[in-house]
């Protein structure tokens, strides 16, 4: 392996993509550190780490490596392109002029992604408003105080102009990495909005990690890294785990030529909704929070507090667990048509084995996706949960281990070592798995 990371320095062009994508990487970082105006950064910072990792504003902070607890110019991270992209994707099953573009190839994607886009700066214009008066609200996120420091004069008030300001400051961050993802698409390697969804995920990893030493002490960190691995090693097997569906192809007369029949399979994953299950889970999760910040009454807040909000709770527990298994169901549903799959395979010549063409493959397609979307699901859950459990066991307020930390990274570094091992391979060099 080392080897063959050597040798991706040794090629001109890969060694320019490699060193261009560490570049925008580089250029990403900076921005999670410049501070918005008028916010007191400081005080932020130091309520978000009593917090611990838990709730929706945590996870903002995931997919911002950090920048939401600094209040930066890219404090919204690359979470408004995600929502954007998953709207236009459940978009597409239902408008059909959607569905049009999407089977037109790279004109229809790029009108697509175009749209992503517009949908982007908007949600972002949004999540920005939404997080400004959030946190001015010291009772919705916990904060003892508003954001805003106490100091003379409308300059640090909570005032039109400076909302007004923050907004279109973080905005603009939020686009500027839309840019920046591109730019690594186009020019760098892998895919550019993943490549900085995993550099915002493990920058976060040290500084948990040292919070763990420091309150838990040797023993509870090595044992907390021997888990992390263990976890690693689970997400690379399930990531890489698949059904795979025998699919045999007629001969077909072509012209003057005959084409022979050819025996391939279909692929379908265990793991097809990836980590989008635990993200709107966990959004689910926090909405009560929101509604308990507006409805006072003494009975529902304590609910929401004890079992909604804590994750020592068993209620909290089981209750996101039942929404990832929910939400792993709903989005391969959304993701993977069998009817279209289906009829793809008979216009093109192709069958599987012992199943006759149209709706009734359509239903063995459909009867293998529900079997295999259970134990994803089922592992999604234990790995969404094992933070909240080792919280309750240990009272340990950060975990860098946790599910949605550990899928993301894993699932680019995956991606991305294949797209450099393809060009190694092109080039007659060894890849990284022998």
């Amino acid at each position: 392996m080392l080897r063959a990371f050597l040798n991706s320095f040794r090629v001109p062009d890969l060694r320019a993509k490699i060193l261009f994508t560490l570049f925008i990487v580089a250029v990403y970082r900076f921005g999670s550190w410049v501070p918005v105006p008028v916010v007191d950064v400081g005080f932020i910072s130091d309520e978000l780490e009593r917090q611990g990792s838990q709730g929706f504003v945590q996870v903002i902070s995931l997919f911002s490596g950090g920048a939401l607890t600094r209040f930066s110019v890219f404090a919204l991270g690359i979470m408004p392109y995600i929502t954007s992209s998953i709207i236009m994707q459940l978009l597409t099953v239902v408008i059909p002029k959607l569905q049009q573009w999407q089977e037109q190839g790279e004109a229809g994607t790029k009108k697509i992604t175009q749209w992503t886009r517009y949908v982007t700066v908007v949600l972002a214009l949004l999540q920005a408003t939404g997080i400004v008066f959030l946190f001015n609200n010291p009772a919705a996120v916990g904060l003892s105080r508003s954001i805003f420091p106490n100091c003379p004069g409308d300059q640090c008030t909570f005032a039109a102009p400076n909302i007004l300001l923050i907004v279109l400051v973080m905005t603009a961050g939020t686009a500027t990495i839309m840019w920046l993802g591109e730019l690594i698409t186009q020019r760098g390697v892998g895919n550019g909005m993943s490549i900085l969804i995993f550099t915002s995920v493990i920058s976060t990893l040290p500084f948990e990690g040292s919070a763990i030493l420091r309150a838990g002490g040797t023993l509870k960190f090595s044992v907390i890294v021997l888990i992390g691995v263990a976890i690693v090693v689970a997400v690379v097997y399930m990531d890489q785990g698949q059904r795979r569906v025998p699919v045999q192809y007629a001969k077909r007369v072509v012209g003057r030529k005959m084409t022979s029949g050819a025996s391939t399979y279909l692929p379908l994953k265990v793991n097809q909704a990836g980590v989008i299950p635990i993200i709107f889970a966990t959004s689910v999760m926090y909405f009560p929070v929101l509604i308990a910040s507006v409805y006072t009454a003494t009975w529902f807040q304590n609910f929401v507090n004890n079992y909604l909000q804590n994750p020592a709770s068993i209620v909290y527990m089981a209750l996101l667990a039942s929404l990832i298994v929910f939400f792993a169901y709903f989005y391969t549903a959304i993701q993977f048509d069998p009817t279209r799959t289906a009829d793809n395979l008979r216009k093109n010549g192709g069958f599987i084995p012992g199943i006759r063409p149209g709706p009734p493959t359509a239903d063995y397609l459909n009867a293998i996706l529900v079997r295999i979307t259970l134990p994803g699901s089922l592992f999604l859950a234990a790995i969404a949960l094992i933070p909240t459990i080792t919280l309750a066991v240990w009272n340990i307020q950060q975990f860098p281990f946790g599910g949605t930390s550990i899928l993301i990274a894993v699932g680019v570094a995956l991606e991305t070592m294949k797209q450099i091992e393809s060009q190694l391979m092109m080039r007659h060099y060894e890849g990284f798995l022998q």
